[in-house]
């Protein structure tokens, strides 16, 4: 039988030279198996893909990016049909990289292989070629069980109040129960629902791949089971439990907070479900192919080794109530309707004069999506940006920019960034856009425009970018846990008309001065101003404000919010001291701006500001 080139032996043949820092020839790799050139020069490109693959399977560096060809051994360049054949197996592995950005690439890979190799394996155990064995789970080509039911619901929930852990009462009791009151997403889940508990956390250690000494999302599957009942108190869930005899680590796509209903239509999501209902296996190269995983693991540089502990960690909880308690003086019925439409709609702007709370109150709708305000969540699951006049699409969406070597290279730009985020995490992602009428929406969305819709969100209706990637066709599509909140000052003319197709895709809340009893209990309470000179901030304001809008030249979108009048603590001086030093330095100027060739008018709206003082 003549000798075949031996994966073993080509592994052995990387490891040694990258250990002396030298580069491979595709002739040394033959020698390596004892096969003479003119029998593997044939077969060489699949054998050094098999190798590829299994590097990428690993989480190890890819090996292959040293083996060159003979005129090119000193340098360690990748040149002609080897820089081709080595990035067309790169890609084949799901690993995306741009033409502009391959050779950077190729020379980041060599330095990783021969930086890692001093540690490598000295022989190749290839356990992950063997049916049924646990790396199994790397193979990208393990189909999904299929058998998800989609009449039903699937839930992920938490079990950690206040620090402790209520996984053994829930299954004891056979109940699941939310950590707060009156959860309106518990009121949705129905019998027949399939739910499990989960806990999620950070792990860096002991993990089944490689990524070089990096942190990743884990979460960790105790208990599944089915709902049989719910009581209707926001509260409370009956559940048939099914304990796992050892709980199952899931890792990258996870969910922090402690409801989450995951979508099947969704495929990240119905991996996971698949993976906690159905028994089936993680397949780690798929979440290590996605460029959002690739770029953070896989190109990232190694972090240093740190041995903190890795606990269990539940988001502490968010919901309108924190809305109302930390000062929103929109009545609850508005802010439920909101956020239904935000629910409904995927995107909103809240439109309003200046000083009604809009930047406040969008990132606060933002904390009840994620149903949290837990500063880590938070870094990971919302973005916020400010349209100026300036922003570009090439800035939001994506376009070209100098890259090493005098070179341009295709970068995508801040949203298309945030659409990756969110794709790679179960969680509702949310982006906030402040100012959002002051740059020209239509141009910096681009074609993205047609993509906002919610009926949209899927795979099926993506479209091609005008600037695509050198690989070819990528169609883009936002996902359908990415929320957009926009907010839009209506005072300022110099800001350009929204569009008429970007109206029609977003729901509008309109905010106006809240001088009444919410805003003032919050001034007495938390600002601990005397009631007569709350009193007086509202007459005071309420005129100047009625000034505005019968104004012919203004109009009620030009009125003066509560905000330049909402103390966020206690006031430290006299009531009337602190009232002058707002009016002096802010609301003058504004009026000032408003009447600016109209002096009689100006003097007349400040005397029924200050008339109630004195």
């Amino acid at each position: 039988m003549e000798p075949r080139l031996d994966i073993t032996r080509t592994y052995a043949a990387i490891i040694e030279a990258a250990r002396a820092r030298r580069f491979l020839t595709y002739v040394d790799v033959a020698q390596a198996s004892g096969v003479p050139w003119s029998k593997a020069r044939y077969p060489i490109g699949q054998h050094l893909d098999r190798m590829l693959a299994i590097a990428q399977r690993r989480g190890w560096p890819l090996l292959t990016s040293i083996v060159v060809r003979k005129d090119d051994a000193q340098t360690g360049r990748l040149t002609d049909g080897a820089r081709t054949g080595f990035l067309q197996g790169v890609r084949r592995n799901g690993v995306e990289v741009a033409e502009e950005d391959a050779d950077a690439f190729i020379i980041h890979e060599q330095q990783r292989t021969f930086e890692w190799a001093s540690g490598a394996p000295d022989a190749l155990d290839e356990p992950d070629l063997a049916a049924g064995s646990p790396s199994a789970a790397l193979s990208p080509g393990i189909p999904e069980s299929g058998d998800i039911d989609e009449s039903v619901q699937y839930w992920f929930v938490g079990s950690i109040w206040g620090g402790k852990d209520q996984t053994e009462r829930f299954i004891a009791d056979g109940i699941w129960q939310s950590g707060y009151e009156n959860d309106p997403l518990v009121a949705e889940i129905r019998p027949g629902d399939r739910i499990a508990i989960k806990a999620s956390y950070v792990r860096k250690h002991d993990l089944p791949f490689d990524l070089r000494g990096r942190k990743v999302a884990a979460m960790k599957i105790k208990a599944v089971g089915t709902v049989t009942e719910n009581l209707g108190d926001g509260v409370t869930v009956r559940v048939d439990w099914s304990p796992l005899d050892e709980p199952r680590e899931w890792y990258f796509y996870t969910y922090r907070v402690a409801l989450v209903r995951a979508d099947p239509a969704n495929p990240s999501a119905r991996r996971l479900i698949d993976f906690a209902f159905q028994g089936a296996a993680q397949d780690y190269a798929y979440w290590l192919r996605l460029p959002y995983f690739t770029q953070k693991y896989l190109w990232a540089d190694a972090e240093p080794a740190n041995e903190a502990a890795e606990e269990e960690d539940e988001a502490s909880p968010y919901s309108i109530d924190h809305i109302v308690e930390e000062g929103c003086f929109v009545p609850r019925d508005d802010l439920e309707r909101a956020l239904d439409r935000l629910h409904e709609k995927k995107n909103l702007i809240l439109q309003g004069p200046p000083g009604t709370g809009k930047t406040w109150l969008a990132k606060r709708l933002g904390y009840a999506l994620l149903r949290t305000d837990d500063l880590r969540v938070v870094r990971q699951r919302m973005r916020v940006v400010q349209f100026h006049p300036t922003l570009s699409y090439e800035d939001f969406v994506r376009g070209w920019r100098p890259g090493p070597n005098g070179t341009l290279q295709l970068v995508d730009g801040l949203f298309l960034q945030a659409v990756q985020a969110a794709k790679a995490g179960g969680d509702p992602f949310v982006f906030v856009i402040e100012e959002i009428n002051r740059g020209n929406p239509a141009q910096i969305f681009g074609e993205l425009l047609t993509l906002l819709e919610a009926s949209k969100r899927n795979e099926k209706d993506a479209l091609e970018l005008g600037y695509r990637n050198a690989d070819g066709p990528d169609p883009i599509y936002l996902p359908d846990n990415l929320y957009l909140i926009g907010t839009m000052n209506l005072a300022d003319r110099s800001l350009a008309m929204v569009d008429v197709a970007l109206r029609r895709r977003f729901a509008f809340v309109s905010l106006t001065p809240s001088f009444g009893p919410l805003w003032r209990d919050w001034c007495i309470s938390v600002g601990g101003l005397p009631a007569s000179a709350v009193d007086a901030i509202e007459r005071g304001m309420r005129a100047v404000n009625q000034s505005i809008a019968e104004d012919a030249a203004l109009g009620p979108q030009y009125c003066v919010g509560h905000s330049y009048f909402t103390p966020m603590a206690r006031i430290a001086e006299e009531a009337a001291s602190w009232f002058g030093r707002v009016v002096g330095t802010e609301i003058e100027p504004l009026l000032a701006e408003y009447w600016y060739d109209n002096p009689s008018r100006l003097q007349a709206a400040l005397a029924d500001l200050r008339s109630p003082w004195r």
